[in-house]
């Protein structure tokens, strides 16, 4: 009798160890708790805090709807260096990754992405007049007296150094505010990022010595133009949360929701993704 009680306690301290173990998806955990984290990079237009401290940006607003209709009530934001979003997503410091990251193959092997919510070209940045007559990487390549300042782990850096500019006078900086600020300071002679990001910068700065260059020539790569697509990404395992967050924001495709919030952000029309999918960008 006392072995089938020691054996029938034991039985159930292993269930209950499992169970224990068992903590569900992490779809199915944000929804029970009420909240998912986030992480972001503090970039215009994609995602920032406000300074009330409210968490925004295209990215951050079209989540917050999807995350809603889930069930997933609130979003808690985590500040990282761009450059570090990814490894912090694997290393489960936040759930998700709302900063209007570009889908490309690299990343595609690190983490998970929904399909993209907007599709975007480059822009560049100079002093007022464009001393220089800089108007494509191929011309900063050009001018050895041409650096340019980009935020850490951007994608400008590779298409920059694809473009002939040598990596000495590629300026890598923590943020966007430390671009403009190395160009108001001479210590650069031009600053690249994305279009959206770029103007919404430079309204913010409202630096009259500064313009964003017309006509900027878009580079091509490889052959092909590097019109990019960006999106929320997740970690590999979280298939479930990726494909109920791709059928929400599909609705708000169809339903025209996603160029409203789009425009909120200085977005257009031009912007949207199209039919475009993380699968066909990933090349799977």
């Amino acid at each position: 009798m006392k072995k089938a009680i020691v054996l029938v306690l034991c039985v159930i301290m292993v269930v209950s160890l499992a169970a224990c173990g068992d903590k569900g998806s992490t779809l199915e955990q944000a929804i029970e708790r009420g909240y998912v984290t986030v992480g972001f990079a503090n970039e215009k237009p994609y995602a920032y805090k406000e300074a009330s401290g409210e968490l925004t940006g295209e990215a951050v607003e079209i989540a917050r709807v999807i995350l809603e209709r889930l069930g997933i009530k609130e979003m808690r934001g985590e500040l990282t260096e761009f450059g570090s979003l990814v490894a912090g997503l694997q290393a489960e410091r936040f759930d998700m990754i709302t900063a209007g990251m570009f889908i490309n193959p690299e990343r595609c092997s690190a983490v998970l992405f929904a399909d993209p919510e907007y599709s975007i070209g480059e822009a560049l940045a100079v002093k007022k007049g464009n001393p220089l007559g800089l108007g494509s990487y191929a011309d900063v390549a050009n001018d050895d007296n041409a650096k340019v300042a980009v935020m850490t782990g951007a994608v400008e850096i590779g298409y920059m150094e694809k473009s002939g500019i040598p990596s000495e006078r590629i300026i890598q900086v923590p943020d966007q505010a430390s671009a403009i600020s190395a160009l108001q300071a001479d210590r650069v002679q031009a600053i690249t990022m994305t279009g959206p990001s770029l103007q919404a910068m430079l309204d913010s700065a409202s630096d009259e010595s500064i313009e964003r260059v017309t006509d900027f020539e878009q580079p091509v790569i490889d052959g092909e133009s590097v019109r990019s697509y960006g999106a929320t990404a997740f970690r590999k395992a979280d298939t479930e949360f990726q494909q109920a967050y791709n059928t929400e924001l599909q609705k708000m495709k169809e339903s025209g929701e996603l160029l409203e919030i789009l425009q909120q952000f200085g977005f257009t029309e031009e912007e949207l993704p199209g039919d475009m999918t993380a699968a066909a960008l990933c090349g799977k």
